[in-house]
Parts: structure tokens; C-alpha cells; sequence
């Protein structure tokens, strides 16, 4: 378990689902990791809803944006590297190889939001903390405990990364020729980039892919059936990891879930 009031430059501060059926999804999330929810209005009128484990953030649900909701897009898992200077990153985007899609934003008083693309796709979020640094809680059961991007250019983002965020890598050999590289903050493993697996092609698309903890996969898998979820891939011992299962939440959010 790792409990957090600060984070570093380049590591994930929080995760975020976009839906187009929120209350649905708090009851479903609810039901997988026992989630309670404090509820925001936000200034466009949509509300965002923090999802609490004891007194411990661990997430936020929100509503899609109207081109999502029109467009019938799926629900959406997103996440977020803190970032001391949101506005010198966003400059330096573009330098880096990769595209910028929303922000600089302040968001309050709570942060500043950015939203770019790396190379190869994967929107992905950058959060200068104000009075929000993010999850207060990882690693434990309920709470983010991972987070890949797979990407048709893994070694071009990891590229990006670093430059972006200066993260450290270590580099894993695949089974398949490939290579699974994590990206490292203080000698701590932070986030992996790869393709996506040969046997997981047409079940998982590029974008970042998101594991929580929990204490028994299997129990999570049938709560998750059992409140309209869908399985999408079986539980499975992977070396060095453990065991993992990939679902969809009602709404067609893609998570897994990790043994921790």
C-alpha cells in the first residue's frame, strides 16, 4: 500500500473514467471495489464524482464530453502524470513529437489540466496540482495499482516520454521478440508501454490500459459479472505480475484487475 500526499514529475497521480452513463457506472465500480462517492458540480454544469476507499481518494467518475456522447463512443479509463509546470509542457509538446488536445486548463482551484496525444495515439492527461494532488491511495485493493500504454509505436513514445518527463527505462525482452519497457521516476517503476499483445489483438485497443488492485481476482471477476460487467479476458497467472483479468464495465470501459 502506498498512501500519498505529493507526487513527483512523471509519475501517475490519478485515473479518471469518462461515461456516458455515470450513474450507472458508480453503482457498478461500486460493486467491484466497494467504492463511495462524493459528488461536484462542475461549472459547465456536469457534475464529476470523487470515488473514496475509507477517507482515501482513489479515482474520479465523470460525464463524456457532448463529441464523445454524440459520436457513441465507448466509456473511457484515463490517466494523468503529474507535471510541476503544466503550461511548459504543453510548449513543449510538439518538440517532443507529440500533440496537444486540450489545455492548459485551470480547473479551479484545484489544478491545471492538460490532455495530449504521444506519439502513436493515447490521449493522455498531465495535472499541475493545486489544492487536488490526485489519489491519495495505490497499490492497495480498490485502488490504481498499474497502467500501460499499448501503442503502435512503443519505442518512439517511450522516447517522448523521456524527453517529456525525463523518465528512467528499464526494458523487459517479450516471449514474442517485442519488448515491454517501463518508465521509471527515482528508481520506481512508474507506468509500461508496449504493443499490444498478438493474443490480445481485437479484444484490446491502443490507449492506456489500467489495472486495479484487489484481493482476489476471481471474486472481482464474478462481482463485476454480476453487476452487468463483461469479461474480456479470463483470469491468468502472468509471470512477474501475477494474476490478471481485463473486463468491461457496463458502458464498455475497459479495466483490469491485479492481485495485489
Amino acid at each position: 500500500m502506498t498512501t500519498h500526499t505529493e507526487y513527483t514529475d512523471g509519475e501517475i497521480c490519478r485515473t479518471d473514467l469518462q461515461s456516458s452513463d455515470v450513474e450507472s457506472a458508480k453503482a457498478f465500480y461500486a460493486a467491484v471495489f466497494g467504492w463511495h462517492y462524493n459528488d461536484l458540480p462542475a461549472p459547465d454544469g456536469r457534475s464529476c464524482h470523487q470515488a473514496f476507499l475509507g477517507d482515501d481518494l482513489v479515482a474520479v467518475l465523470a460525464p463524456q464530453n457532448p463529441q464523445q456522447r454524440s459520436a457513441g463512443v465507448p466509456g473511457q479509463w484515463n490517466v494523468h502524470f503529474a507535471s510541476s509546470d503544466a503550461g511548459d509542457l504543453a510548449a513543449g509538446l510538439v518538440d517532443a513529437g507529440g500533440r496537444l488536445e486540450f489545455g492548459p486548463e485551470p480547473v479551479g482551484g484545484t489544478g491545471v489540466l492538460v490532455l495530449f496525444a504521444p506519439p502513436g495515439g493515447g490521449t493522455t492527461g498531465a495535472w499541475q496540482a493545486g489544492s487536488h494532488i490526485g489519489a491519495a491511495l495505490s497499490g492497495e485493493p480498490g485502488s490504481l495499482a498499474w497502467a500501460e500504454l499499448l501503442t503502435p509505436e512503443p519505442q518512439t513514445a517511450v522516447g517522448f516520454f523521456q524527453q517529456l518527463f525525463g523518465h528512467d527505462v528499464t526494458e523487459y525482452p517479450q516471449d514474442d521478440g517485442g519488448r515491454y519497457t517501463t518508465l521509471m521516476v527515482n528508481g520506481a517503476e512508474v507506468a509500461g508501454v508496449a504493443g499490444v499483445p498478438a493474443d490480445a489483438v481485437g479484444t484490446l485497443k491502443p490507449g492506456w490500459q489500467v489495472y486495479f488492485g484487489v484481493s482476489s481476482v476471481a471474486e472481482a471477476v464474478a462481482a463485476a459479472v454480476a453487476a452487468g460487467g463483461t469479461v474480456l479476458i479470463e483470469p491468468d497467472e502472468v509471470e512477474e505480475a501475477g494474476t490478471i483479468a481485463t473486463l468491461a464495465d457496463p458502458q464498455g470501459g475497459v479495466f483490469s484487475v491485479l492481485e495485489v
